[in-house]
């Protein structure tokens, strides 16, 4: 199970590691210190007690998970729901803390380069053609079978 002698990382660890060991993102200490389980310490002495919290946290966020994976579909913010879930387990285990972390660096990655200048510009000039050849086939098709209104569709 997660507790801090097989997963977390403490602040001594976490200080005593050079700046290299942190990670190419350059996490600092803080950061690293978060991994493990955040139970409440009269929970982690207990090792009955701190495996149920674990399956009550899993319980909890595999809930959350599946009720933003039926959200995909359907009306509703699904990702978002899954990230909720996934940041319920990442309360308790380490390999979600590593998901999530990686997570937050590809979403950080992906927002600079969507304003380098040269990636917005193709952006733009892309959703302008695509604009222009929407229009040119909706001005066809008006051209070819005319402008029928809904209620008269039928008739």
């Amino acid at each position: 199970m997660n507790t801090e002698s097989d997963g977390g990382v403490g602040v001594a660890d976490a200080a005593a590691a050079p700046a290299a060991e942190r990670g190419a993102a350059g996490e600092t200490a803080e950061v690293e210190e978060r991994l493990g389980s955040r139970a409440p310490h009269f929970i982690k002495r207990s090792r009955p007690l701190h495996l149920s919290w674990q399956v009550g946290i899993f319980v909890v966020g595999l809930a959350v998970v599946v009720g933003g994976v039926i959200m995909l579909p359907l009306p509703g913010p699904g990702w978002l729901v899954i990230f909720a879930g996934m940041a319920i387990w990442a309360t308790e285990f380490v390999w979600a803390q590593l998901v999530l972390r990686w997570t937050k660096r590809k979403v950080t990655e992906a927002a600079q380069k969507a304003l380098d200048p040269k990636v917005r510009r193709r952006n733009i000039i892309l959703t302008s053609v695509g604009a222009v050849i929407i229009v040119a086939l909706l001005a066809v098709y008006l051209w070819k079978f005319g402008f029928v209104p809904p209620w008269h569709a039928g008739a």
